[in-house]
């Protein structure tokens, strides 16, 4: 009879256990290329959740926003901080149209 996925687990921790130090980097990378790309990242989710949740208070505080008090901003000084005219800007929108594959 085929053990369960459940002792089949435990004889694979079992035998992870008995692997030399020197073997464990092969071990993992074998393990990685087996894991399902997907679901090796919804298991370190969390993990990577909490690193990014941890970093944006202080990229936050780091460098306040100029408009934060709710300032509005003008659609030229974005451009202007890019570099851009508002001529570059309907340039750039003719120029995407045009190229569009598929047109209203």
């Amino acid at each position: 009879m085929e053990p369960d996925a459940a002792q089949q687990r435990q004889q694979a921790h079992m035998l992870l256990d008995a692997v030399p130090d020197n073997k464990i980097p092969a071990v993992r990378n074998l393990l990685e290329t087996i894991v399902d790309p997907l679901s090796l990242a919804m298991a370190n989710a969390p993990q990577e959740r909490e690193r990014i949740v941890g970093e944006i208070p202080r990229g936050l505080a780091a460098e306040p926003s100029p408009h934060a008090d709710g300032e509005s901003i003008l659609h030229e000084a974005i451009l202007k901080e890019f570099g851009l005219s508002p001529e570059d800007w309907e340039q750039m929108g003719r120029a995407a149209f045009e190229g569009a594959t598929h047109k209203p």
